[in-house]
């Protein structure tokens, strides 16, 4: 990397802190993201140590975000991030990888699904019975509602 280049990507690097901000992952979550191999770079440091962070890098945390919000286990995160670490020809694995996670994503929104109208059902039950001034009993579970 040129001097020019090394300035310029200076400029644009990020502390742990603005990383934080921009991911909603705290500092010490980076760090055990970093210690756990999720990332798919080195962490550049400073001279004194600190953590610079690329757009790259923000790029990145933010799909793992989203991966770890949906249940991905760390192992598939871990996994992942080791295939795209990698580089090219993996990307069936990768995909083989993300396709196997949404079916559990799907699987778990239908059974979220199953769940509301569940509790749907109920609030029905409920809203109509004290609308009618007749709440007495719905505790019972010997009771219809």
């Amino acid at each position: 990397m040129t001097t020019t280049a090394a300035t310029e990507a200076d400029a644009r690097s990020l502390s742990i802190g603005e990383v934080a901000e921009r991911t909603g992952l705290s500092v010490h979550a980076l760090r055990f993201y970093e210690r756990e191999g999720l990332l798919v770079g080195p962490v550049r440091r400073t001279s004194g140590g600190r953590r610079r962070y690329a757009p790259s890098d923000v790029d990145w945390l933010l799909i793992c975000v989203k991966l770890r919000e949906s249940d991905m286990p760390l192992a598939d995160l871990k996994h992942f991030a080791e295939l795209v670490r990698r580089g090219p020809g993996n990307e069936r694995e990768r995909l083989s990888l993300l396709e196997a996670h949404r079916r559990r994503v799907d699987a778990r929104i239908l059974a979220l699904e199953e769940c509301r109208s569940v509790i749907t059902g109920k609030v029905d039950v409920y809203a109509d019975h004290l609308a009618r001034g007749e709440a007495g009993g719905l505790w019972d579970p010997t009771n219809s509602g």
